[in-house]
């Protein structure tokens, strides 16, 4: 029997899948792998893995693959975890810092600046960890657990899935499974169930990773209100638009 490889996000946002992967024993011929997003994708394109949680910033060079339906990391509503964060209002803005950690953060803030907010900035891209004390730095973006911490020490804080809402009408997808095209219909069957168990038992998944929660977190809430898991007509819709413009 094939060992399937899986490549996920090691965020919060990610724990109703991998509790899913781990505890709804669907999937039985797998190994499991937890990454930054931007190396989700790596391992997927160079063969590493089989099947992997790939930010949609990084779709157009994922040439042998593709989109699995059911499943995304998406939002309908500000997110809190991908951010502007800011010492200057958008206007005086001059200097923007890119975290390390995704790729399509830094994509969707460029596409803002230009399409949106007409701006044009100086980039920098930060050192994989750097985001994390940004002591000096004027204004930056940083996703993940990261802004749990961060968001409090910058007056101005400009969430990246409100922004593009509010300008397109449109949902924002952030990551989307996708495999090699030689893995079965029936593993992939069986990963979406294994997904849905997830996202039907939020709670359960909170309790089981709890050590891995930032202190003072509602991590439900996050899970529920701000992350919409389903990959339906209107995230597809939005996902092509943020990709055209790529």
């Amino acid at each position: 029997m094939k060992l399937y490889k899986i490549s996920a996000v090691s965020y919060l946002n990610t724990i109703p899948f991998v509790y899913g992967i781990l505890s709804s024993g669907i999937l039985d011929n797998y190994d499991l792998s937890l990454e930054i997003p931007s190396l989700c994708a790596e391992n997927l394109r160079n063969g590493k893995v089989d099947i992997a949680l790939v930010p949609a910033g990084a779709i157009p060079e994922m040439r042998n693959a593709e989109i699995l339906p059911g499943y995304c990391i998406g939002a309908i509503r500000k997110v809190r975890t991908v951010l502007l964060l800011s010492r200057k209002p958008l206007n005086e803005i001059r200097t923007i810092y890119l975290d390390f950690d995704s790729r399509t953060s830094v994509k969707l803030i460029k596409v803002l600046a230009q399409k949106f907010w007409h701006i044009d900035p100086v980039w920098v891209n930060m050192e994989r960890g750097q985001a994390e004390h940004p002591v000096s730095i004027d204004s930056l973006v940083a996703i993940g657990d990261k802004t749990f911490g961060l968001v409090n020490d910058f007056p101005y804080v400009y969430d990246l899935a409100e922004e593009w809402i509010r300008y397109t009408g449109l949902p924002f997808v952030f990551a989307v499974w996708m495999t090699g095209k030689n893995t079965p219909a029936e593993e992939i069957k069986k990963l979406n169930a294994a997904l849905e168990f997830g996202i039907t038992h939020r709670e359960d998944a909170i309790a089981h990773f709890q050590s891995r929660i930032p202190g003072g977190i509602d991590a439900l809430e996050y899970l529920t209100k701000n992350i919409s898991f389903e990959l339906d007509a209107q995230k597809r819709k939005g996902l092509d638009l943020f990709l055209s413009y790529l």
